[in-house]
């Protein structure tokens, strides 16, 4: 982990329920399930924007960046074939994200390398406890720990240098795998390099319908955070 990261806390609750004993792997869901921006995404804005001499309220960065990822979102649904994805189509999502939060200046492009690589770096992240729990608990029951996402390839950097993604046998981002989640192709994509059949994966994450949802539409196990 970088120096300036917070260190990992320490679980305070073991996990209630044991993992279900047909499972040979636990995949682990990363932003807001392990690790959370810190500081916060709209901070983050607000900072890129202040060093371009952009000034908005934390509170307005927070309600267009909710309503600019939605729009994303529905983007990718809208799209033949659905949640297909690249390296250069998250790369896109991101840059309009930060055009709409920024919408009207003049510096989006410079404010958009910014983030890019901010949120790139391991001291842009602090870890989850209830998630870092999880991933012992894993740990502790001899299943191998992995990550798969909705991130792009700054995933991979991260997972060497931030624990708990260091202790990931694998790291899936879903613009290495080509699918987003909540389709199955993402979920198949998983299967097919794990070589493991649905019902022997556990997922865990934070979202009600991307997660845990889709994950039991594909077959798999799901436990949602906390």
């Amino acid at each position: 982990m970088s120096s300036l990261a917070p260190p990992l806390p320490t679980p305070a609750a073991p996990l209630a329920e044991p993992f279900p004993p047909e499972v040979r792997a636990v995949v682990f869901d990363v932003v807001h399930t392990l690790i959370e921006p810190w500081p916060s995404v709209a901070s983050a804005y607000h900072q890129a924007g202040t060093r371009q001499g952009v000034e908005l309220d934390l509170a307005v960065i927070q309600s267009r960046f909710r309503s600019a990822w939605r729009r994303q979102e529905e983007l990718d649904a809208a799209h033949s074939p659905p949640f297909a994805t690249s390296r250069a189509r998250e790369a896109d999502r991101w840059r309009q994200i930060v055009a709409e939060v920024f919408a009207g200046a003049s510096a989006t492009d410079r404010m958009f390398a910014d983030l890019w690589d901010h949120f790139g770096r391991p001291d842009a992240w602090r870890p989850v406890p209830v998630g870092c729990g999880l991933v012992q608990a894993a740990r502790r029951a001899g299943l191998p720990v992995v990550l798969a996402s909705n991130f792009d390839e700054r995933l991979l950097g991260l997972a060497a240098a931030v624990e708990p993604l260091t202790l990931a046998e694998h790291v899936f981002a879903s613009s290495e795998l080509g699918w987003r989640k909540p389709s199955a192709e993402f979920f198949r994509a998983v299967e097919r390099r794990l070589g493991r059949k649905p019902h022997e994966l556990l997922l865990v994450g934070d979202d009600p319908e991307l997660d845990v949802a889709a994950a039991r539409r594909a077959g798999w196990h799901a436990r949602a955070l906390g």
